[in-house]
């Protein structure tokens, strides 16, 4: 059963996540724009949350149990502040989020309509990219997660990472092809989002997995919300269906998707043990409104696979 993934009492796992961090604007609507010139629908409900790839995983794998710490930038702005408040109430360390005096923190539009289906707006903000600040000597994590948002930082964690016999998680969100070709020879594991995927390698998903293997990474999935995920593992492509849930909100899934797989890792699961783990706990997220909002922690998904044996394989 996925809730017992073993965690160690005397050390919790320990995950560096290293990317954006956004501030997110949600209106919820019953339908989406249907492609018109000076369309208007409208909303129901206005909120605002914290997101972003990384950041979400890494208050995912707070809410879970596990230490982690969030490596990033943002603006010395409201926003910047705003959200490094929102980490800190998470548990997730800040130390190393910096906030540039003068910069612009990234700030997204979303709209989620009445399937639980968003479409996304997002300014990735302005600041350096020059990630030598970062306090790469003194890592210590039992794997660390990047995503695409920030390159230079992901290549300068991943490289200390590796020589430090850490693994490293990339999360596949849409990306510069050239992007994918820098980080995934860095990469021991790589878990993209069927747009990135295809946007990289095509949409032939065997080809494309092996196509992303073929730069280094021993495991490679692609997540594909409610058809479940695919994965190539020692040359070997296999599938595991999506749990059965009812979805109403599917923000920040891929988020928490990734948060929970580098969570099971962290703590010693095997591949498949952690994307059936991850698999669950992003679809307990979804069947709740709200992104960051909605991620389950570890007593939460136990007791709603007890209720509905919906994880059961």
């Amino acid at each position: 059963m996925i809730g017992e993934i073993k965690i160690p009492d005397a050390k919790l796992p320990r995950v560096v996540c290293l990317g954006l961090s956004a501030l997110d604007r949600i209106w919820r609507v019953e339908t989406g724009f249907s492609g018109g010139g000076s369309e208007k629908i409208r909303a129901a409900e206005h909120l605002t949350e914290h997101g972003g790839l990384a950041a979400n995983a890494a208050v995912t794998v707070a809410r879970l149990g596990g230490t982690t710490a969030f490596w990033g930038r943002a603006g010395d702005d409201d926003a910047g502040r705003f959200m490094a408040g929102a980490f800190a109430a998470e548990g997730v360390d800040v130390e190393h989020f910096r906030l540039f005096e003068g910069g612009a923190s990234s700030v997204s539009a979303i709209i989620v309509d009445g399937n639980g289906e968003r479409q996304i707006a997002n300014f990735r903000g302005t600041f350096p990219t020059d990630p030598s600040w970062l306090p790469l000597s003194t890592l210590d994590a039992d794997c660390v997660l990047g995503d695409p948002r920030w390159p230079d930082g992901a290549d300068a964690l991943f490289r200390s990472a590796r020589q430090k016999g850490i693994p490293t998680i990339l999360d596949g969100e849409v990306a510069d092809s050239e992007i994918f070709e820098r980080l995934l020879p860095l990469t021991d594991q790589v878990i993209f989002s069927e747009p990135g995927l295809a946007g990289f390698a095509g949409p032939d998903i065997p080809w494309a997995l092996q196509h992303a293997a073929s730069f280094g990474s021993k495991m490679v999935a692609v997540t594909r919300g409610s058809k479940g995920l695919v994965w190539l593992e020692d040359g070997r492509i296999q599938e595991m269906p999506a749990p059965n849930v009812v979805a109403i909100d599917t923000t920040a899934a891929g988020d928490v998707f990734h948060g929970a797989y580098a969570f099971a890792i962290s703590a010693g699961a095997a591949i498949e043990d952690s994307l059936t783990f991850a698999s669950a706990v992003a679809a307990l997220k979804c069947t709740r409104a709200g992104g960051r909002a909605a991620i389950p922690t570890l007593d939460e998904l136990r007791s709603f696979e007890r209720k509905n044996h919906a994880y059961s394989r």
